[in-house]
């Protein structure tokens, strides 16, 4: 038995080191500046000990934690695996996030090191100041800066409940969490994908598995890639989702299986039809939050089944629910049947388990002896918030969910206050914070206001220190939406901003979030709520 990533990603390419590993099609290649076209198995494990050695000489080890600010280059999963040999966690660093957004998560992880893009390197250090914690940074190619400190576990065994990765996840209140995924965690979700049946079977050392979701997220880090150390074969990881080149790139790297957001389809749907849109190899895409009305009409338009599917960064695979099998419930959001290796309850708000067709909070957790087994570790220095999620000795997901008498789960509504934008999770409460910095903001409240294209957007609700005239609204939302811009990456900023004389709250003065998402709804269109959705656009460094 592989105890830990770099393990199964070795005995893989030992195996099979003639085979495709990565493949970078044209796209993605012109984007990242890289060359187009295969790396092999057995290049990958030379360039993987490359780096464990360079990183083992300059003291880095059991213990430490990385930073990855290297977007979805193939040299992110050649440090991973590096660092991973070693017992080093890395800490997966979105590109898109700007100053507030770096001082936390570097002060918060304490990581000492980050490898990163050459034209970031200094946001990191301004960050790293802030945060006040002893800082280096590398270029991927570069030479490896010599560990601050010795290895924390210095000495003791590397194995599979070694600390992997540290990814951040919005949750329903504060700043992001940092949730510990061990060596466990990730071997765990590679065999469940390399074991799937029904619709979604894997032929061992054949798929071709393309993906344009972030390696700073669970699908990508810990399913697509997992899959293919575990079972072989070769991962297209696209730098993100192009939908006018979608499938030119699905053709080129001969792609089998593909991974999805539920924008993604109505994205691809949008354009005319063609002849080619069943010109590809894709046999099945795995992925969640299709709109209903899309679902049907993608699968006869381009050939093959959108399997839905549902799991959070802290379940991993340990509790995933797919629909794998038929009849699937197409159009229907599905979201598949209870699996052996899973127990599951729906709760309604008095605490008892919800009556068929009624909704339920989704409550989960490992069968067997060990309830948490393959689960996230827990929330890094925050073990009020782990033992709340686990409450009971069940995981509380905050997702609405019903169940039909035949067993099929039907996602309805998330019960978090977070906000999910083209696939990203947003926590109001962090957009606030920054949003309340503005001289002009006396009080801020964020919620989401629903977007054809994108499923939710941020409409932010704003109290003006003083009375704004109607012909400053829209210079006032600039200047507000700008300021959240510089702090915050931009899918974060609010794309309406509505001046109100004053935000719902609770008698405890506390913001009523269920009147305040009543208020998102209707707000857009109104004289007082401006359109800034067209600022909100991709940042370069």
């Amino acid at each position: 038995m592989h105890a830990t990533v770099h393990d199964v990603f070795s005995a893989t390419a030992a195996r099979t080191p003639d085979a495709e590993f990565l493949f970078t099609e044209s796209v993605t290649a012109a984007a990242y500046g890289i060359a187009a076209g295969p790396i092999r198995w057995g290049e990958a494990a030379a360039e993987v000990e490359r780096l464990r050695a360079a990183y083992a000489k300059a003291g880095h080890g059991h213990g430490h934690r990385v930073g990855l600010l290297l977007e979805n280059r193939p040299a992110f999963l050649f440090h991973w695996f590096a660092l991973n040999a070693l017992g080093a966690s890395v800490v997966p660093i979105n590109g898109e996030m700007r100053s507030a957004e770096l001082a936390y998560l570097i002060g918060h992880s304490e990581i000492g090191l980050a490898v990163t893009l050459p034209e970031r390197a200094a946001d990191l250090h301004a960050a790293a100041a802030e945060a006040g914690i002893a800082f280096d940074t590398m270029h991927a190619d570069g030479d490896v800066p010599s560990a601050k400190t010795a290895p924390p576990r210095a000495g003791q065994p590397i194995g599979a409940d070694t600390e992997c990765a540290l990814l951040y996840t919005s949750g329903t209140t504060g700043r992001p969490k940092g949730c510990i995924l061990s060596n466990t965690y990730f071997l765990n979700a590679g065999e469940w994908y390399a074991a799937l049946d029904g619709v979604c079977s894997i032929r061992r050392d054949t798929e071709r598995v393309m993906t344009p979701l972030p390696l700073t997220h669970m699908n990508a880090m810990a399913c697509s890639t997992m899959v293919v150390l575990v079972a072989g074969g070769c991962l297209v990881q696209l730098d993100r989702f192009h939908p006018k080149q979608w499938l030119q790139s699905a053709r080129e790297s001969g792609a089998t299986i593909v991974h999805y957001l539920g924008v993604m389809p109505a994205m691809l749907l949008a354009a005319a039809p063609s002849p080619a849109d069943r010109d590809h190899a894709i046999r099945w895409a795995f992925g969640a939050g299709v709109d209903p009305k899309n679902h049907a009409p993608f699968e006869a338009r381009f050939g093959f089944p959108l399997v839905e599917a549902w799991a959070m960064t802290e379940t991993g695979v340990a509790a995933c629910i797919m629909a794998h099998h038929e009849p699937r419930r197409v159009g229907r959001s599905c979201f598949g049947r209870q699996e052996d290796f899973v127990e599951i309850r729906l709760v309604d708000d008095q605490g008892r388990d919800a009556e068929a067709g009624a909704p339920g909070e989704l409550w989960v957790r490992s069968a067997g002896s060990d309830p948490k087994r393959a689960f996230f570790s827990g929330y890094l220095k925050d073990e009020d918030a782990t033992r709340e999620a686990w409450a009971g000795g069940w995981f509380h997901t905050g997702d609405l969910v019903r169940r039909d008498a035949e067993g099929n789960f039907f996602f309805v509504d998330r019960k978090k206050n977070v906000i999910r934008r083209s696939g990203e999770n947003i926590s109001a409460v962090e957009v606030e914070s920054v949003l309340n910095q503005h001289p002009a903001v006396k009080a801020s409240a964020v919620a989401a206001t629903p977007d054809s294209v994108r499923g939710d957007e941020v409409l932010a609700c704003i109290v003006a220190r003083e009375s704004v005239a109607e012909a400053d609204f829209a210079t006032v939302a600039a200047g507000i939406v700008q300021h959240a811009l510089d702090q915050l990456a931009y899918y974060k900023a609010p794309g309406y901003v509505a001046f109100v004389p004053e935000l719902p709250l609770t008698p405890s003065q506390k913001i009523q979030r269920g009147q305040l998402r009543e208020m998102a709804q209707a707000l857009p269109g109104q004289s007082h709520c401006v359109d800034t959705r067209s600022m909100k656009k991709r940042q370069t460094p």
